[in-house]
C-alpha cells in the first residue's frame, strides 16, 4: 500500500485473485441471506399466527449455528478448508430451494421450515467457520485489516439494503420467491468459490479426537492472554450492543410510542457501522492496535451510557451513530489481532470459539437488559448498562497489560496441551 487514507483501501480487490472470488460470494450470499432472513419469519406467522413460534424457529436457527460453529472450528483445522466451504454453500443452497418448494405445497409444512431452519444455520457456520480460517492465507496476514473492512462495509450495506428488498418481494410476489432468489443465489456463489486453491491446514501435530481438539481450541484461549482477552471486549461488547432491546420501550415512554422513531434507533447503529467501514483505511497504520481496541471499545460504552443523560432524540440518534462507528473499529481491530496471532494450525477452532461467542454474547445481553427493564426506566437502564460495561472494560484493560502494549508481531507456535510453553511465554 503505497498511499496512505482514511477511506477503505479496495486495491486488495484488484490485486489478489482469491480476495476478489471471495467478496464476489460473499456479496451474493450476505444479500441472498438479507432476502431470506425475512421470509421465514413471515411465513411461519401467516401459517401459526404466534408470535412464539416464530421465535421457535430463530431459536433453532440459532441452535443450529451455534453447534455448527463448533463443528465448523474442528472440521477447518483438520480437512481442506476449500472443499468444506464449496461442500456447506451448496448444502445451505439446497436447504433454500428446499423451503421454496414447500412453500409453493397448497399447504406448507411448519415442520419442515423449523427442520431446513436448523439444518441451513449448521451448515452456514460451517462455511462461515472455513472461511474465516482460510482468509490469512487468502490475503496474507499483512492485509488482514483491508480484508475485514472490505467484508464488514459489504455486511453493513446489506444489512440496510436487503431486508427492504425481502419485503418488497414478500408484497409483490409472495414468500416463496424469496426463498427461490436466496437459494439460487446461493448456488451461484460457487462459481467464485471454485476458483479458490485447496487450502489444506497445517497439521496439528499429533491425530486427536474432534472432541479433544476443540478443547484444545479452548485451552489456547484461556492460555494465550492476547487473544483471550481480545475475545472477552468482543463478549462485552455484544452485550452492550444489545441495548436495542429496549428500543421499543425507549420510544414508547420518551418519545410517544412513535414507529418512525424506533426504526431511527435500529438504523443509526449499523449507519455508523458503515461509515466506520468505509473511512477505515487508516486501521492498518495503528503501531498499537490493543490500546486502540481498548480507547474505542471504552468509547463507545461511554456513549451508551451517555444517552440515559441527554434524552432528545437528535442527541441519542447520534451518540447510537456514535457508538456504531467506534464498535466497529473495535471489531475490526479484533478481528486482525485474533486472525494475527493465532497459528493457522488452530485458526478453525479459534473462529470458531470467537464467533460462537457472539451467539452467546448477544443473547445473554438480550436477557440482562430485558431483565433491567422490568425494574428501572429504559433511561435508567440504558445507562446502568452503559456505565457497568465501562467499568468492566476498564478492569479488563487494567489486568491485561499484554493487550494494551501490544505490537504487531508473528504469531507464535501452537501446542494442543495446555500449559504449553509457548502459552505461558506469552501469557
Amino acid at each position: 500500500m503505497t498511499k496512505s487514507s482514511i477511506f477503505v483501501n479496495f486495491n486488495l480487490l484488484k490485486e489478489n485473485t482469491n480476495f476478489r472470488s471471495v467478496f464476489i460470494a460473499r456479496t451474493i450470499s450476505v444479500l441472498a441471506f438479507g432476502i431470506l432472513m425475512v421470509a421465514v419469519p413471515v411465513q411461519v406467522h401467516q401459517l401459526t399466527g404466534s408470535t412464539l413460534q416464530v421465535s421457535l424457529a430463530m431459536m433453532l436457527d440459532g441452535l443450529g449455528m451455534f453447534i455448527g460453529l463448533l463443528c465448523g472450528g474442528v472440521l477447518a483445522d483438520m480437512f481442506d478448508r476449500r472443499r468444506l466451504i464449496l461442500a456447506a454453500r451448496g448444502t445451505c443452497g439446497l436447504g433454500f430451494l428446499m423451503l421454496a418448494i414447500n412453500g409453493f405445497l397448497s399447504e406448507p409444512s411448519l415442520l419442515v421450515l423449523y427442520i431446513i431452519s436448523a439444518w441451513d444455520g449448521f451448515f452456514g457456520a460451517i462455511g462461515i467457520t472455513a472461511l474465516m480460517a482460510a482468509t490469512p492465507s487468502l490475503v496474507g496476514r499483512e492485509n488482514l485489516a483491508a480484508a475485514g473492512a472490505l467484508s464488514m462495509l459489504t455486511t453493513r450495506l446489506a444489512a440496510v439494503i436487503a431486508p427492504s428488498i425481502g419485503g418488497l418481494i414478500i408484497a409483490a410476489v409472495g414468500v416463496n420467491w424469496n426463498y427461490l432468489i436466496a437459494g439460487v443465489g446461493t448456488c451461484l456463489t460457487l462459481l467464485p468459490l471454485r476458483r479458490l486453491p485447496q487450502m489444506q491446514p497445517q497439521p496439528m501435530g499429533e491425530p486427536e479426537k474432534p472432541l479433544a481438539a476443540l478443547v484444545g481450541g479452548i485451552q489456547f484461549l484461556f492460555t494465550h492472554k492476547l487473544v483471550g482477552a481480545v475475545v472477552l471486549f468482543g463478549t462485552l461488547q455484544l452485550m452492550t450492543g444489545s441495548v436495542r432491546v429496549l428500543f421499543p420501550a425507549l420510544a414508547f415512554e420518551q418519545f410517544g410510542d412513535n414507529a418512525t422513531v424506533v426504526g431511527f434507533m435500529y438504523s443509526a447503529v449499523p449507519l455508523g457501522a458503515m461509515l466506520a467501514a468505509s473511512t477505515s483505511g487508516w486501521v492498518h497504520q495503528i503501531k498499537r492496535p490493543g490500546k486502540v481496541l481498548i480507547l474505542t471499545a471504552l468509547t463507545a460504552f461511554t456513549a451508551i451510557a451517555a444517552i440515559g443523560l441527554a434524552p432528545y432524540l437528535p442527541v441519542v440518534l447520534l451518540l447510537l451513530v456514535v457508538f456504531g462507528y467506534l464498535g466497529a473499529i473495535s471489531s475490526l481491530l479484533q478481528f486482525t489481532i485474533v486472525q494475527s496471532n493465532t497459528p493457522d494450525e488452530a485458526l478453525g477452532r479459534v473462529n470458531s470459539l470467537w464467533a460462537a461467542q457472539d451467539v452467546v454474547g448477544e443473547s445473554f445481553g438480550a436477557v440482562m437488559v430485558g431483565a433491567l427493564a422490568k425494574w428501572l426506566t429504559p433511561l435508567t437502564a440504558i445507562t446502568l448498562l452503559g456505565l457497568s460495561t465501562v467499568a468492566i472494560g476498564s478492569a479488563l484493560a487494567g489486568v491485561f497489560k499484554t493487550l494494551r502494549t501490544y505490537q504487531q508481531a508473528a504469531p507464535e507456535p501452537f501446542d494442543d496441551e495446555f500449559g504449553s510453553e509457548a502459552a505461558h511465554e506469552n501469557s
